[in-house]
Parts: C-alpha cells; sequence; structure tokens
C-alpha cells in the first residue's frame, strides 16, 4: 500500500497570499447566487459579454459542491478555474490549480518573490519595478496532509524540481485530500498550505497593494503602495 503523510489541523487566522493584481474580481463569483446555476448564468451572460469566458475560467474544473460565493469567492476560486502547466506549481501541475497561503506575510513575500524572479530572469528583463501584487488575507482552519511531521517526502521539497511533489499532490487530491501543509522551502521560518479545493480555506479579504523590484537576478526590494514603505531582501 502507498504510503500518505500524516493529517493534521490547521489554523491560521490570518493566512496571507499574494497574487499578481491584473485580473479584477469576477461578479459572477462575488454574487449569492447557487454556484451549482453558475454556468447557466455564465452562458446568458456570454452572449452579451464575449470576454467574459476568459475571466471565468474553466468552471468545470470545480465540482458544485466545491464551490464558495460571496465576497471574496474570486481570489478563493481564481487559482482552480485559471490553470495552465505554464503556471504549474509544487503541489499543481497545470492540469489542477491549487491555493497557496502562507502563516506569515515574509513567507507569502518570499515564495512569490522567488518565481516572479525565474519569470524576469527567463524573459531577460531589464532591471525595474516589474510586478504588482495584491495581498490576500483569509483563515485557514481544515485538516490537511502535513509534510512538517514527517521526512518521509522530503524529495517533495525539493528547491529544484517539482516531480516528486505534484505527483504526490495528485495521488492526494485524487483521494479527497483537502490538500498539503509543509513548511515553506523559500522562507525557513515560515509554512504554507496549498489546498486542493476553494471550500477547504476561508474567503480572503484585499490587503496591502505591493511592487516588487527586479535587480536582473533576484528580486530585492518590495514596497508598499500605499504607504510607500520598502523592505530590502537581505
Amino acid at each position: 500500500m502507498t504510503s500518505a503523510p500524516p493529517v493534521s489541523r490547521v489554523s491560521w487566522q490570518d493566512a496571507r497570499r499574494i497574487v499578481s493584481s491584473r485580473y479584477p474580481p469576477v461578479d459572477l463569483f462575488e454574487d449569492i447566487a447557487d454556484p451549482r446555476d453558475w454556468e447557466l448564468l455564465a452562458a446568458a451572460e456570454a452572449k452579451t459579454n464575449p470576454r467574459l469566458s476568459e475571466s471565468i475560467g474553466r468552471l468545470d474544473l470545480v465540482p458544485p459542491d466545491y464551490r464558495v460565493s460571496g465576497a471574496g469567492a474570486s481570489y478563493a476560486m481564481a487559482p482552480f478555474v485559471h490553470v495552465s502547466p505554464e503556471w504549474a506549481g509544487r503541489f499543481n501541475d497545470g492540469t489542477f490549480g491549487a491555493y497557496y497561503a502562507a502563516n506569515r506575510f515574509e513567507t507569502a513575500v518570499a515564495e512569490t518573490a522567488f518565481h516572479k524572479a525565474v519569470f524576469f530572469k527567463s524573459t531577460e528583463e531589464a532591471p525595474g519595478w516589474l510586478a504588482q501584487m495584491q495581498e490576500l488575507v483569509g483563515a485557514v482552519d481544515n485538516t490537511f496532509h502535513d509534510l512538517r511531521r514527517t521526512r518521509k517526502f522530503k524529495d517533495c521539497l525539493d528547491p529544484e524540481s517539482y516531480t516528486a511533489s505534484q505527483k504526490l499532490a495528485r495521488r492526494l487530491r485524487s483521494a479527497g485530500s483537502n490538500g498539503i501543509t509543509y513548511r515553506s522551502v523559500r522562507d525557513p521560518e515560515g509554512e504554507v498550505v496549498a489546498a486542493f479545493r476553494p471550500n477547504a480555506v476561508g474567503l480572503p479579504v484585499s490587503g496591502r497593494h505591493l511592487a516588487y523590484h527586479f535587480d536582473g537576478e533576484r528580486i530585492d526590494l518590495v514596497r508598499d503602495e500605499e504607504s510607500g514603505e520598502v523592505w530590502r531582501f537581505v
């Protein structure tokens, strides 16, 4: 029998997630409408708004029982309806999404700054303030398969390869797992949750607006766009 990590309760009242700010909320997800009716509503609205399907994404990837609605639902739904192999991560392979959230702001910044730098280096971007980001704050209170309590799956935390971690994610997700919690690879003091469905986490609210500065090799500065405060990576 194939083994699985132990399961633990994760209770973070103000978990932090940082996403690109280029996508506005989708009103369909924010409405009180029954999520089971979304396909019908989307089809009706698409007749007058041809770009709606691009904004909504692939609803078929999220079963009705896993969907969420109400204020903040757009942010919870987005990583599951907008999927692509180009956006694969440690515990999502591009055929399905995951909602990543950290137990602290610094960890969320470290994780996203690493991946932004990889992207900017691959596209040979010139140094500058290149990324506009949005902080999301929401509760996580659920049970997840826990890699913090075992070293048996240490290959899933390889800094360079996602092969083992994506394989584990596919297996656990198919078996009905809520997701995986683990120690951050980019911030040794932080922890992260990768939820496999929207209703495994609470609906987040919008937090700070941030800008990331790329120095040609890495993200070296983070700026709070409201206060103007700047933090430097060391």
